[in-house]
């Protein structure tokens, strides 16, 4: 199962992170509604699922979704921070979303 964001291919959307590995990547929480996925947080992490799991920003994404929360990601196995920030940018750049202003 996969989801495009931007011009990538991102694994999911899950509904948990169960299927997620704590490798790194860039993550892209959604919500689900109305049949659409409507991106709410876009972030970079050495460790994904923790990242995800123990996530600061939980409190926005559940004020901004009236549908089911959402999570794919794009492993980068060769890419180091920059890289993933760079894709993060990109992505925050192209979609504006409501949580995780920089």
């Amino acid at each position: 199962m996969s989801i495009t964001v931007g011009a990538y291919s991102f694994e999911g959307p899950y509904t948990d992170t169960g299927h997620l590995a704590d490798r790194s990547g860039v993550y892209a929480i959604h919500c689900h509604r109305d049949a659409g996925y409507y991106l709410i947080d876009v972030g970079e992490s050495a460790e994904v699922k923790t990242r995800i799991d123990n996530h600061d920003r939980k409190d926005c994404w559940q004020r901004h979704c009236s549908g089911t929360l959402t999570v794919s990601v794009l492993y980068t196995p060769n890419q180091q921070q920059a890289g993933r920030m760079a894709i993060e940018q990109e992505l925050r750049k192209q979609y504006d979303p409501p949580c995780g202003k920089r």
